[in-house]
């Protein structure tokens, strides 16, 4: 019975090292088109398709390293050269009998670029400093803070505790002074997703500074009668 399976098996050996020779060679000659190509693209990744009379060739490419060589003949996809694995011997040489045409697409494109800078201005005008704008926040802004903090602090003294919070409504918007540790941690108007006048974070813009800095007095106006109203609730109380 055994007889019947006693047939020679040709060897895969010397093609797929044949193969394999091809695409290294492939790869580094393509891989200097995939550097030249980040080059004129910038960043750190990125791809491009070139076309020629029997296909697509695609290159893409990361930190300026080949990561695949793709041709489309139009029927079947082959990744000539890839990370995956190599491709079949048969579809890599129909494939390799069009890339000099997409090498002479690759050179077209890059010739195509020369001269196209040559009109582009290099003098512009002057950039306007934000020194002014910014250190008028942040004068703004410290002081808005030092109130706070003292708003803070006094509710520190009088709820206890490591953390809590005071909020009021000032001109139909709610401001909510959060504190911590006796110090503010954020100033915000508007619940959530309103403006942080204080915050740990970024500071406001200054059109928001100068819309709501106006309003600051009415907060502290209302925490006053905050106070006032605790004072007079022991009113009376005598012991």
């Amino acid at each position: 019975m055994t007889e019947q399976f006693d047939f020679p098996v040709a060897s895969a050996a010397d093609p797929a090292a044949r193969r394999d020779e091809v695409v290294a060679q492939v790869r580094e000659h393509a891989g200097e088109i995939a550097r030249e190509l980040a080059l004129l693209q910038g960043g750190d990744y990125g791809e491009r398709t070139f076309e020629t009379d029997d296909g697509e060739w695609t290159v893409k490419y990361e930190a300026g390293d080949l990561q695949y060589l793709r041709f489309d003949g139009g029927r079947t996809d082959t990744y000539v050269v890839s990370t995956k694995q190599p491709p079949d011997p048969e579809a890599l040489d129909a494939a390799l009998e069009d890339y000099d045409a997409f090498v002479a697409a690759f050179n077209r494109h890059v010739r195509s670029l020369d001269g196209v800078l040559d009109d582009a201005p290099t003098e512009f005008p002057d950039v306007a400093s934000t020194e002014s704008v910014v250190a008028q926040r942040e004068r703004i802004l410290g002081r808005i803070r030092d109130v706070a903090n003292e708003m803070s602090h006094q509710l520190y003294r009088y709820e206890g505790g490591d953390y809590g919070s005071f909020a009021a409504r000032v001109a139909g918007d709610r401001w909510e002074l959060k504190w911590e540790g006796g110090e503010a941690s954020y100033l915000r108007v508007g619940g959530e997703g309103g403006i942080y006048l204080l915050s740990q974070y970024q500071p406001p813009s200054a059109p928001d500074v100068r819309n709501l800095a106006e309003h600051v007095p009415a907060f502290v106006e209302a925490f006053n009668e905050y106070v006032d109203d605790l004072d007079a609730s022991l009113d009376g109380v005598s012991l």
